[in-house]
């Protein structure tokens, strides 16, 4: 269904199909059948971490990862806090070596004559996550991305319990991790299933950490880093090609794919979903520019 549409100039210029899961309202398109939410999972995932044993240096270290980080000095640092934690450095990690995500941070690392690392990766702090819980539990590390490694199997079981199904499909996400399927549906009832947790489970200490420390989650004005901010309660992660999750308690949780994977169309539909289920939301707009000057907008039509 359609679900954006671009406006240029006031004319329609095009439009973005997509579904959207809403646990608490009506949702659109075919919500049930699975699909990769790629980052998304990433909270999910480090639920899985505490449960397997994981212990993070301080409670901000959950935010971190469960992030896409935009390659910031202070997400680098916190990566490698937690890899001395566990007695292990950078050359661990089994990403691949990448550039800071965020435009600031790229142009200051590439001005300062620096090159791809694997540390400044956006899933770098997920992956120093996984490592050290291989650490406590002996794990061996050279295997931990392998599908039948004993850390991913507790990971699948994870978000196969948080989502309420089990996973569909195994992939492998950008990061060299491997990815569960689960559907649009399932996606929004583990996020809800976080923020309504018990303080002090590792489901509402991970909804906790990230809206205790939302630069952490994404970055300096980065969308995810920018909607916590702004709307009390939520948590929110996007995911690779128009993928985003978000849940506040009491009101109810959104998950959404931009069919084509157009990530411009995210915050515009994620807001109206947060909409429909009563939640205040701030008046963000998608521009669209034309001569460098916003001459029209993305906006939501569902």
């Amino acid at each position: 269904m359609i679900v954006a549409e671009v406006v240029r100039s006031g004319f329609v210029e095009s439009v973005h199909h997509g579904i959207v899961a809403i646990v608490g309202g009506p949702g659109i398109g075919d919500v049930e059948t699975p699909f990769f939410p790629r980052s998304s999972n990433k909270p999910l995932q480090t639920v899985g971490l505490l449960n397997a044993g994981f212990v993070p240096r301080e409670e901000a270290d959950l935010a971190l990862v469960s992030a896409s980080h935009d390659g910031e000095p202070f997400h680098v640092e916190r990566v490698r806090a937690i890899l001395a934690a566990a007695g292990i450095g950078p050359s661990s990690l089994g990403c691949p070596a990448d550039l800071p995500l965020g435009e600031t941070a790229r142009r200051a690392w590439l001005r300062g004559g620096g090159e791809p690392e694997r540390i400044l990766m956006n899933c770098s702090g997920k992956h120093a996550g996984f490592l050290a819980t291989c650490v406590i539990n002996g794990w061996p590390l050279e295997s931990y991305l392998e599908v039948d490694h004993p850390l991913q199997k507790a990971l699948a079981d994870a978000v196969s319990r948080l989502s309420g199904e089990p996973i569909a499909a195994l992939g492998v996400d950008g990061c060299g991790a491997p990815i569960f399927a689960i559907s649009p549906l399932g996606l929004a009832r583990a996020f809800l299933r976080l923020v309504e947790a018990s303080p002090g489970t590792p489901e509402r200490r991970v909804a906790d950490a990230m809206r205790a420390n939302p630069s952490l989650v994404a970055g300096t004005g980065s969308e995810d880093t920018v909607l916590m901010e702004a709307i009390p309660g939520l948590i929110v992660k996007r995911g690779a090609d128009g993928v985003s999750a978000a849940a506040i308690a009491g009101a109810g949780a959104v998950a959404l794919k931009i069919s084509d994977g157009a990530s411009r169309a995210r915050v515009p539909v994620l807001l109206a979903a947060l909409r429909r289920l009563g939640v205040e939301v701030p008046d963000i707009v998608e521009p669209v520019l034309g001569g460098g000057r916003p001459v029209g907008e993305v906006r939501a039509v569902i």
